[in-house]
């Protein structure tokens, strides 16, 4: 199946997409070191990039008409910067709401499906209207803006036009979903919204893929001792336990969802950092300076991590610091965060510490992305196969 990547960044969505069975025709992204990153990682043969056709530039310069193969599908995370809690909240007033750019690939591609990921913030009520509009845009990418029209006039006129009962030309069937990344076996809280289209003539019966992962199962792991055994902690280090009996037995516990993935999870198999590069693990170096204050603690070890994110201004501290259980701090290395958002570790990430937290902090984790482009894939497969036999019912009818 063929895809095409915008606002690649490091490459996170593109690399589950890749791992899913899709095969990237273009990858688009501006940053020069997350294109950087894709480079290095082709030039040391790594495999899902190797074929990779890089666009380095904004994705409103590609010439889409140099696109001739059907794209099965359009992925992409536009800059999440807009709609942030961390950001300055310009929406359609921010520069860098690349929604319309994405729209508008969308309309010229004619993709059978696409896959968009944001940040939470984008469903916030103050976003209402205007997340509202992003879709009817999305469900109607041909009814195009007019230069003089504002977004709210255009929202008018799409819905007007969706509510009519005329022919609609290029229409998609859009479902928006809001995850937890740990529910997916993430070793991070991470809430994110995914917008997911299908164009309106594929069958696909599409419903976004079950969490697999649970809190409850994490706790009753650590209850009965499952996860300490797991990580040879010994019994005198372990926290406090919960009464059992409510939590259940060793062997109930495979009967429940899997466990959240934990930092230690995440971590396993790490050395820790020093302040040189490791030879056996890329970017695993020791980064000094962090320190804890009030609502910048860290993440606990044995707990999913949280958010990392990119900071407009450098790394924000907080969210980027592992806390031990003894209550010391200090940085994730990038390759640690790597992990976090489950990059294979031959993957290399370039740039600066600053950077390279950036390209991480702003990335889709690979496993999620693999798992949703791949129920995405199951669901194309299955809708060519109905078409192809209502194809030959068809014929049978008429011979």
């Amino acid at each position: 199946m063929q895809s095409i990547e915008l606002f690649a960044g490091a490459g996170g969505l593109a690399l589950g997409c890749e791992l899913a069975g899709f095969c990237p025709q273009l990858v688009v992204e501006w940053d020069k070191w997350a294109c950087e990153t894709i480079r290095k990682n082709q030039m040391h043969d790594y495999p899902l990039v190797s074929n990779w056709n890089v666009f380095e530039g904004d994705v409103r310069g590609v010439d889409w008409n140099s696109i001739t193969e059907p794209i099965d599908l359009l992925t992409g995370g536009p800059p999440c910067q807009p709609f942030s809690l961390g950001g300055k909240h310009g929406a359609f007033n921010d520069k860098r709401d690349m929604f319309p750019a994405a729209t508008d690939a969308i309309r010229l591609l004619r993709p059978k499906a696409f896959l968009l990921e944001n940040v939470k913030g984008l469903t916030r009520s103050s976003f209402a209207n205007y997340y509202s509009y992003i879709q009817l845009r999305l469900t109607m990418p041909e009814l195009v803006r007019f230069d003089n029209e504002t977004w709210m006039e255009h929202q008018h006129r799409l819905q007007s036009e969706y509510t009519s009962v005329g022919n609609k030309d290029l229409t998609y069937q859009v479902v928006s979903t809001l995850v937890n990344a740990a529910d997916y076996g993430i070793p991070q809280q991470r809430h994110r919204v995914f917008l997911i289209g299908f164009r309106s003539d594929v069958d696909a019966e599409f419903s976004f893929p079950s969490p697999t992962h649970s809190q409850h199962a994490l706790s009753r792991s650590k209850s009965i001792g499952e996860y300490w055994d797991r990580h040879r902690v010994s019994k005198r280090k372990r926290p406090v336990q919960l009464d059992h009996t409510r939590l259940g037995s060793r062997e109930d516990l495979e009967s429940f969802s899997h466990p959240w993935r934990t930092v230690r999870d995440a971590l396993e198999g790490l050395p820790q950092p020093v302040q040189s590069e490791s030879p056996d693990f890329l970017n695993h170096v020791l980064q000094p300076g962090a320190r804890s204050y009030p609502g910048h603690t860290g993440s606990h070890l044995d707990e999913p991590a949280k958010t990392l994110k990119a900071g407009d201004h450098g790394v924000p501290g907080g969210e980027n610091m592992l806390r031990s259980p003894d209550g010391s701090v200090r940085y994730f290395t990038v390759r640690e965060s790597a992990r976090l958002q489950t990059f294979p570790d031959r993957y290399e990430i370039q740039g600066s510490w600053t950077e390279a937290m950036r390209q991480l902090g702003n990335a889709v984790p690979v496993l999620l992305a693999q798992k949703v482009a791949g129920h995405i894939a199951e669901h194309l497969s299955a809708a060519e196969i109905r078409e192809k036999g209502a194809l030959r019912r068809e014929r049978r009818k008429s011979a």
